[in-house]
């Protein structure tokens, strides 16, 4: 009996030991983007992936959906937009393709300037006066956002005070 209850508690904590060494570590929490997003938008090129927006980006949204819609995005809320009717097609605000090219400087100056000043075409009012410096960079917020293929920020351009060796470091 003595013999059989040594083998029985010895075999316990052999038991519990090999079943704890055979669990997996728990694999961390993935990161839910959407959760920390101010709001979203519907990817242009497939329904089913949502761009997660900073409170700025949103606010640009905001702002899109009110006055820049009509004639840059193929359909409205309010059904389809005049954007055909436009001599020359303006750039819908998701074209990454051509919107990338163009810095942000460039798309603040063709927003509150509008199109004639910029030698873009008359069709694009000037927003200076109707929309504010911060909601002007609300929208181009926005637009990088949203652009596909996505957006890609230059490298900011090198100053005298770089590391030696790069090209614009100063000559010795």
């Amino acid at each position: 009996m003595k013999l059989r209850t040594l083998l029985l508690l010895s075999a316990v904590p052999v038991f519990l030991l090999a079943a704890g060494g055979c669990r997996k570590p728990a694999a961390p929490a993935k990161v839910d983007a959407l959760r920390n997003a101010y709001d979203v938008e519907v990817d242009s090129n497939d329904a089913t992936h949502m761009i997660p927006l900073s409170y700025q980006q949103a606010q640009g949204k905001r702002i899109f959906y009110a006055d820049c819609v009509w004639c840059h995005a193929d359909s409205t809320p309010a059904g389809p937009s005049n954007r055909s009717n436009l001599t020359p097609v303006p750039p819908l605000l998701s074209d990454g393709t051509v919107l990338n090219a163009v810095s942000d400087d460039y798309m603040k100056n063709v927003i509150t300037l509008g199109g004639s000043a910029m030698g873009k075409s008359a069709m694009m009012p000037p927003w200076g006066r109707t929309l504010s410096p911060e909601d002007v960079k609300s929208v181009i917020a926005y637009v990088r956002a949203v652009a596909q293929p996505p957006y890609q920020a230059p490298p900011l351009a090198g100053s005298a005070y770089t590391r030696e060796g790069t090209a614009s470091s100063p000559s010795k």
